[in-house]
């Protein structure tokens, strides 16, 4: 029987100071607490903030019920019960993941005063773990005090099943069997029956006699009837089972059949399935609550937001949610990875009080959580870094969790060691951003930002294998990847409207008043959509590169939705509160069709061609679906709409494999913007395609090219003639400049400072200068050989025709193109290096388009600047 005990409470802090709280709820929602920092930019601010002990009271005035009696808390801090001033002993050990149980029969009584002590400075656990992890960081969900979820009374039978956990394991013929472990409470010796009843199982009985303490029983090897429908992707098919005693009562388990693991290939798999896992990292940022959600229809529309996009996985990093998350997941279908709420990058697990506290925290996570069929992978903490004893001390854990619960996988960390010491061996799964010095993934922060997308020519033929041939030489399990993407893009200030709740947009609204104090707020909208654009392509570069790396087994995004912290990283599709941003690049359905069990591939060796070329496409299907695939595969050669080519063929796709499927001739294209379009069965995927006529790079006779602004340009302008100025892309040349790259910022300049803060081009796409040079308003493909030029930091009155974007840490005026009156003279200034890369189509096509405007009469430049500012461009 149980009794709510949620309502008013008193709440006494450690100044002493009382207030009134209604709970569940966290000091922040009651208002309790002092200011937060002020004017902080880097991260959302509290409205109220509070670390330390709070006593949350209130008299219990109800008729005491017959029976064991236990007061349970479903989520606090560090907590501990008083009685009436008499302290309680929790029944087992207490953790920031799981509920808080404590008995208290013959010591409650009508009358008695219920005190419930809630502790976020966490005194003899690892503090600076912990509120560095997504559990308790200010950066994300915030380190709350306060009684979440359930609080009440539960009234039990002498004897009484205290927990029935239900462990599938798939046997030879791909039916299932069935491990239950019955743990007992017993305050009295028990000799009696324990029955096991299912609709899928036949009954099962046994006698037992027990003493008075707390039992396991196991039961093990219960065959499961064929018909029994598995837990799938998807598929949320849930059973149950229920145990009961001759005088104790029954308890009811809800279970999926299913099995995870690695396969003899070392790839993932459910239920003996080749799975591609498509992970979004969720690090608990809820603004208007700081918490986690604590309800099933909660997180049923979370989960169903990211299922939107593609996402089967999700992994919550450094932390692990409410178990509504998992009911919801179990419901829909969904996979879930919860972590330790453990950040260390220097001392994992060598502490004693570390090592205690995350043993404890592990085991009650797979206790709990023991028959959550979404539950399918552990991880120890985020980037950790620990010496010997640390890792002495996650193998020991492993060991445990492996040998206690084998139905799912467990590895000592996400992104342990940033990759540099390559697979720890006794981990069943390895997520990593590299191996050793060798990549898993496409961009990195640092001093620029490096990776494959910003480094190789664009291609859509980049995969992993050269790292994966080297990691398998030593370790033969799953492999997916860490943390993929972190492109920022510019804030949308409409969100600002929403934040009503225990936070505030301070960060933001710092921007937002820096964005108006340089003008920029008419066109702000702009800025966000082409930030979002090149972010939507990066994703997909991402994404297909390990699709096209048949050895992995998945990948990990960071992520799909606004970070509000770490110097604000705004990297996502859908803002901090997870709703889709309102434009069209974060469209759920633009993403999913490249994020999908099943994705057509067209591996582009380049994207930008010729007339005289006639391109080969091979074609490849990344079949991770429900079973093998032979359809047909069509492609549509568009331009603006219109089908200018199509072809179609059969193609033979296996499930859980990445088959070559054919392959695209396209002859006698001519020039001009192109999308090509893949049909599988339901599935689509698409790809741009630039044909340019075969030209050498042609000066008109009345443009004079400079790479400075020397005495002979000087004359022409003078003279009333026409410059193309365009200096080598050398910040010894240019000092007033940053270097450019193709991708957004990675992740904010606030954490990785190193970053120059380039955002990207916003393109004037409608100017006569891009007459025979189509264009969209940001940055494609084939724009990317001039985004490794420099961006010239300018007054903020200059008008550019190619804007480079700038970090809304900075927002400096930059150009990399723009034209302007001189004197007499009209003058083109570009500062993308198109000189020193005309070996690229795109760059010849790029300058003849901009030569053949400035040879004709539309070249009438509206804003007029002098030599001498044009000359402090070099100073």
């Amino acid at each position: 029987m149980l009794f709510d005990l949620s309502g008013p409470y008193d709440v006494c802090l450690s100044d002493q100071s009382t207030w009134k709280a209604v709970l569940p709820g966290t000091l922040d929602e009651n208002r309790i607490g002092g200011p937060d920092e002020e004017n902080l930019s880097t991260r959302l601010t509290r409205v109220c903030t509070y670390e330390g002990p709070a006593a949350f009271s209130r008299i219990f005035d109800a008729e005491v019920p017959e029976g064991r009696l236990f007061l349970e808390v479903e989520r606090a801090r560090k907590l501990s019960l008083e009685i009436d001033g008499t302290p309680v002993a929790p029944v087992n050990p207490v953790t920031l993941s799981s509920a808080s149980v404590f008995e208290v029969t013959g010591v409650l009584k009508k009358g008695s005063r219920i005190t419930f002590i809630s502790d976020n400075s966490y005194p003899g656990w690892p503090h600076d773990n912990i509120v560095y992890s997504s559990a308790a960081t200010d950066e994300t969900q915030t380190n709350w005090n306060g009684l979440l979820g359930y609080i009440r009374l539960r009234s039990e039978e002498q004897n009484f099943i205290e927990r029935v956990r239900v462990y599938p394991e798939r046997i030879a013929d791909g039916s299932f069997q069935l491990d239950v472990q019955v743990d007992l409470d017993l305050a009295e010796p028990y000799e009696g029956m324990l029955k096991i009843s299912s609709p899928v199982l036949e009954e099962k009985a046994v006698k037992v006699d027990l003493e008075a303490g707390r039992h396991t029983c196991v039961f093990s090897a219960l065959p499961v009837k064929k018909e029994a429908a598995a837990w799938d992707e998807y598929e949320g098919h849930l059973q149950t089972l229920t145990v009961s005693m001759d005088h104790g009562g029954c308890r009811e388990a809800t279970f999926g059949l299913r099995t995870f693991a690695g396969n003899e290939e070392g790839r993932l798999a459910l239920n003996g399935r080749v799975l591609f896992i498509r992970s979004e990292a969720n690090c608990c940022e809820f603004p208007e609550i700081g918490h986690g959600p604590m309800t099933v229809t909660e997180w049923k529309k979370v989960l169903l937001t990211y299922k939107s996009y593609g996402i089967n996985c999700m992994r919550f990093h450094s932390h692990c949610p409410s178990e509504a998350a998992f009911y919801a997941a179990d419901e829909l279908g969904m996979l879930m990875q919860p972590e330790l709420s453990h950040w260390n990058p220097r001392t994992a697990f060598e502490s004693d009080e570390a090592r205690d506290y995350y043993f404890t925290e592990a085991l009650a996570i797979v206790k709990e959580l023991a028959n959550h069929p979404s539950f399918v992978m552990l991880t120890f903490g985020n980037e950790l870094w620990a010496g010997d004893l640390g890792h002495a001390r996650m193998h020991e854990l492993l060991h445990m969790l492996q040998e206690y619960d084998a139905t799912r996988l467990y590895a000592d960390g996400s992104n342990v060691h940033y990759g540099q010491i390559g697979c720890d061996p006794e981990s069943d799964f390895y997520a990593s951003q590299k191996y050793f010095g060798m990549d898993l993934r496409g961009t990195f922060g640092g001093p620029g930002i490096s990776g494959f997308i910003n480094e190789e020519y664009p291609s859509a033929m980049h995969n992993y294998s050269d790292t994966m041939e080297e990691l398998r030489k030593t370790y033969k399990k799953p492999v997916f990847s860490f943390e993929v993407g972190q492109f920022e893009v510019l804030p949308d200030f409409d969100e600002l409207a929403q934040f009503q709740g225990v936070r505030r947009p301070v960060n933001l609204e710092i921007v937002r008043q820096r964005v108006e104090e340089k003008g920029l707020a008419p066109r702000w909208k702009e800025y966000v959509e082409a930030t979002g654009e090149v972010s939507l392509l990066s994703y997909k570069a991402e994404i297909e590169a390990v699709l096209r790396t048949p050895e992995m087994s998945g990948i990990s995004l960071l992520g799909l939705q606004d970070f509000t912290g770490q110097g604000t990283a705004l990297v996502g599709m859908l803002n901090s509160h997870l709703q889709s941003k309102p434009f069209d690049f974060a469209r759920p359905e633009h993403f999913h069709e490249f994020f999908n069990d099943v994705v057509p591939l067209a591996l582009l060796p380049k994207y930008t061609y010729t007339e005289k070329e006639a391109p080969v496409i091979p074609v490849a299907v990344a079949n991770y679906g429900k079973g093998d695939l032979s359809e047909a595969i069509s492609y549509e050669l568009l331009a603006e709409g219109k089908i200018i080519a199509e072809g179609s063929w059969k193609a033979d796709c296996p499930q859980g494999r990445l088959s070559q499927a054919g392959e695209i001739r396209l002859q006698g294209i001519g020039a001009g913007r192109y999308d090509l379009v893949l049909h599988f069965d339901q599935y689509q995927n698409r790809y741009p395609l630039w044909i340019y006529p075969e030209q050498d790079v042609n000066v008109p006779e009345n443009v004079h090219v400079a790479r400075t602004l020397d005495e002979a340009a000087q004359k022409v302008l003078a003279e009333g003639g026409r410059v193309f100025l365009c200096p080598p892309a050398d910040k010894n040349v240019l000092p007033h400049s940053i270097r450019n790259q193709f991708t957004t910022d990675f992740w904010s300049v606030g954490t990785f400072k190193a970053q120059e803060g380039g955002m990207s081009f916003l393109i004037d796409k409608d100017h006569p200068a891009f007459k025979n040079f189509p264009t969209e308003n940001h940055s494609n493909w084939q724009w990317w050989a001039m985004s490794n030029g420099l961006g010239i930091i300018v007054p903020d009155r200059l008008q550019s025709i190619v804007i480079q974007m700038d970090s809304y840490a900075y927002l400096r005026s930059m150009t990399a193109l723009f034209e302007a009156r001189v004197g007499e003279g009209k003058l083109m200034f570009c500062s993308m290096g198109l000189l020193e890369n005309t070996q690229d189509p795109e760059v010849r096509a790029l300058l003849n388009s901009l030569f053949a405007y400035m040879s004709g009469e539309e070249f009438r430049p509206a804003q007029e600047l002098s030599v001498e500012e044009i000359l402090q461009l070099f100073a």
